[in-house]
């Protein structure tokens, strides 16, 4: 359980990833069987140099080799993971070399487009190269000449795999062990971006020809109604539509669908690529604007401009018949287009706050 909120604001505090947890419990339950060495603390190096000391909720020898285990910190980040048991297994083998394995919680990948093949661990590249540079430094330092087998588990691992993208991603069975610098930094831009990349690979690498990139539950529900895409095609890209539209110049997919509420699609409309309220906000003069050039009179206009939520601003301009909905996706439209390859065909929906469609534009 996370400590109480502070009632002092404070510096968010930095976490560890699950693929620091492995690299210190690998290398921990590795030394017990080379050296006989047991603590209950484990330092390693990060990727950037940095070395840090990680606690051991256990570490001991087991029928066919070792096992170290320790509780994944995630600092201040809402991290699934965090609090979870997180251990490895370790197996000495005659051949050099270094075998990964999921174990209990972690998962496997069972579809093509991620980094992994199909049958792996979902073990990440940078994770495993640390659990590797550290074995074999270890290796080295004792003179073995033999490999290692090293099983990840995470505690708990499949229920938790259920809150994040791994199911959508054909990732099965468990969680995949993260991690590019070994620091979880809270509220992280960058692993939420991650998401969205690896979601539209894996859906182009699958042969899907459409995909449907949405700000929340409500626009994939009306996704869902409306074309009955299946979870693999429904890209969860939150505030994060220039992720989205960037990544479509490496992985022009031929059919995008941007899906969200009017608030946000008209902060698209405005040429606003994270739609946060941290980075970007409602214009409702621009909205006031838009709908004169549809005839709103000015008695509208002033309306609009002093409406206190764009969805007040929208009821006002339906009221008096003005499709304001329609000209903000022709506006998000022409901005997306500017941005995505010409080979890539894209359509808008807005939607009101129960998933009704309040504007569409570029629909086939």
């Amino acid at each position: 359980m996370r400590e109480e909120t502070r009632e002092q604001p404070a510096p968010l505090r930095s976490g560890l990833t699950t693929g620091s947890c492995a690299t210190a419990t690998s290398l921990a339950a590795a030394r017990l069987l080379l050296g006989g060495e047991c603590s209950d603390a484990v330092s390693i190096t990060l990727p950037k140099g940095k070395v840090v000391q990680m606690r051991l909720e256990f570490c001991r020898l087991t029928g066919a080799g070792a096992e170290a285990g320790t509780l994944k910190d995630a600092g201040d980040d809402p991290d699934v993971t965090h609090g979870a048991l997180l251990y490895s297994q370790v197996r000495l083998l005659a051949e050099p070399g270094i075998r990964f394995v999921a174990g209990t919680g972690v998962g496997t990948v069972t579809r093509p487009g991620l980094v992994l093949a199909v049958g792996e661990p979902a073990i990440n590249p940078v994770p495993r190269r640390m659990i590797s540079e550290h074995l074999q430094r270890l290796a080295q330092a004792y003179g073995y000449l033999g490999g290692f087998e090293v099983t990840v588990n995470v505690q708990g691992g499949e229920q938790l795999a259920l809150k994040t993208m791994n199911p959508r991603l054909g990732i099965l069975g468990g969680l995949s062990i993260l991690g590019t610098s070994g620091i979880v930094r809270p509220f992280s831009c960058a692993a939420y971006i991650a998401s969205i990349h690896q979601g539209i690979d894996v859906a182009h690498t699958n042969g899907y020809t459409h995909i449907a990139a949405c700000t929340g539950n409500a626009s994939e529900d009306t996704m869902r109604r409306v074309y009955g895409l299946p979870e693999i095609a429904l890209i969860e890209m939150g505030d994060f539509v220039g992720a989205v539209l960037k990544h479509l110049r490496k992985v022009p997919v031929p059919r995008l669908t941007l899906c969200g509420g009017f608030g946000k699609i008209s902060k698209l409309a405005a040429g606003h690529m994270d739609l946060h309220s941290r980075h970007s906000s409602i214009d409702l003069p621009q909205l006031a604007g838009w709908a004169a050039n549809l005839g709103a009179d000015p008695a509208l206009q002033a309306a609009i401009v002093g409406a206190n939520t764009s969805q007040q601003a929208l009821a006002l301009a339906h009221a008096a018949g003005i499709a304001l909905g329609d000209a903000v996706c022709a506006h998000a439209l022409a901005f997306a287009r500017s941005v995505v390859p010409a080979q890539v065909h894209v359509e808008v929906f807005a939607i009101d706050r129960q998933g009704g469609i309040v504007g569409r534009a570029g629909v086939q």
